[in-house]
C-alpha cells in the first residue's frame, strides 16, 4: 500500500492521491528500514532547489502530531489528512534533515548522529527559514492550505518549535505503556534487517536518546548502571515511552491553549467523535468524509501480552500510567 493510500480513502476522497504521492515521493525521503532508498539524492536534491527558489506562496498552516511511535500516529495524520484542507506528512525525516542538518536520529541519511533535545537557541534563521520554505514548498504542490506533519520525536523539541513554528498546534497522542512496548518490540522484529531496526543502524537512535535524553533526567537515577546492558526490545521501547510520557506530562503541566492531548484508547472508543473534535482542534471545517473514514477505520488494536519488563522500568511505566489517567489495573 503505498503512501497509506488504500481503497476506502481513495473511495471517500480520490483528489487525496495526489497530496499523498507528493508527500511520499517528493518530501518524506524513504527510512533505512524501508525500500525504495534508491529515491533519497533526488529528495534532497529538490530540497536544494526549494532552498533556492522564491516561493511567493501563503505559508500553511501546521499541526504536528507528537507522542511515541505505535501508538496511532500514523492512523491519526492519516483521517485528518483525508480533510479537504489538509496535506499529510507520514514522518518527514528527510525534510526535517534538509532543513536542520543535525536530525537524523536512526541513520537514514547522515553519518552523524541526530538530537532528539532542540531548544529555542536551535531555530537559527537558516534552520527556520528553510524549514518553512520546504512546508510551504508541500502546500504549494500539494494544494493543501494546512499541512498535517507527524514527527513523534518532535516532542522534545517544543523549545524549538515554540520559535521556529510559533502558531502550529500540536496533538501529543499516547498508549497504553504496556501495550506500547510490546508493539514497538513485535515491529523491530519484524520490520528489523540485520543491524538496522527500530532503534536504527546498529542502535544509533538507541545511544542517542540514553546520551541526549534519559541519563540527564534524575528520574531514570535507578538504571545508570544498567543502560547499557539493556538489549531487551520490549525494556527498551518502554524507557521511550516513559521518556515520551514525561515529555507530555510537562507539556500538559503548561496548560497551552495550542497543545491538544489524547489517548488512543479514547480515540478508538469513539472514532468519529474525537476526530470532529480533532478537526475543530485544528481549525478545519466540519467535514463528514473524515468522520465516515474514521468510524471505519479506528478500532481497538489486539492487545499484546504483558511484556516482561525488568522489574525497576515496570514499576516505573505503572507509575507513569496512572499519571496519565490510566487504571493500571484495567490495563494489565
Amino acid at each position: 500500500m503505498i503512501a497509506q493510500l488504500d481503497t476506502d480513502y481513495l473511495r471517500l476522497r480520490p483528489a487525496k492521491a495526489w497530496p499523498r504521492l507528493i508527500a511520499y515521493f517528493l518530501f518524506e525521503g524513504r527510512p533505512l528500514t524501508t525500500r525504495g532508498r534508491w529515491i533519497n539524492p533526488a529528495v534532497f536534491a529538490l530540497f536544494r532547489l526549494w532552498a533556492a527558489l522564491p516561493l511567493a506562496s501563503r505559508e500553511p498552516d501546521v499541526v504536528l502530531i507528537l507522542g511515541v511511535g505505535r501508538s496511532g500516529t500514523t492512523l491519526l495524520g492519516k483521517v485528518l489528512g483525508l480533510h479537504r484542507q489538509a496535506g499529510f506528512l507520514n514522518e518527514p525525516k528527510a525534510l526535517w534533515q534538509a532543513a536542520l542538518g543535525d536530525d537524523d536520529l536512526i541513520g537514514s541519511y547522515s553519518p552523524r548522529a541526530g538530537r532528539y533535545r532542540m531548544g529555542e537557541d536551535d531555530a537559527d534563521a537558516g534552520k527556520v527559514r528553510r524549514l518553512r520554505r520546504f512546508y510551504r514548498a508541500f502546500g504549494l504542490i500539494s494544494g493543501s492550505a494546512l499541512v498535517i506533519d507527524k514527527y513523534p520525536e518532535l516532542i522534545f523539541r517544543t523549545g524549538f518549535l515554540a520559535r521556529a513554528l510559533p502558531h502550529a498546534r500540536k496533538i501529543v497522542i499516547l498508549r497504553d505503556g504496556w501495550q506500547t512496548a510490546a508493539s514497538i518490540a513485535a515491529w523491530s522484529e519484524r520490520h528489523g534487517q540485520a543491524a538496522r531496526d527500530w532503534w536504527g543502524n546498529r542502535d544509533r537512535k538507541w545511544r542517542v536518546l540514553v546520551d541526549q535524553v534519559i541519563r540527564p533526567d534524575p528520574y531514570f537515577a535507578a538504571l545508570a548502571g544498567e543502560l547499557d546492558a539493556i538489549a531487551s526490545h520490549t525494556d527498551r521501547a518502554a524507557i521511550e515511552w516513559l521518556a515520551t510520557s514525561r515529555e507530555a506530562l510537562r507539556l500538559r503541566a503548561q496548560a497551552d491553549e495550542k497543545v491538544l492531548f489524547l489517548n488512543f484508547e479514547d480515540l478508538a472508543a469513539d472514532p468519529a467523535g474525537t476526530c470532529a473534535r480533532l478537526s475543530a482542534f485544528c481549525g478545519m471545517a466540519p467535514d463528514r468524509a473524515v468522520l465516515d473514514y474514521a468510524a471505519r477505520h479506528i478500532a481497538p488494536p489486539r492487545r499484546h501480552a504483558r511484556p516482561g519488563l525488568h522489574p525497576v522500568i515496570d514499576a516505573m511505566v505503572a507509575e507513569t500510567m496512572a499519571g496519565l489517567g490510566y487504571d493500571t489495573g484495567a490495563a494489565a
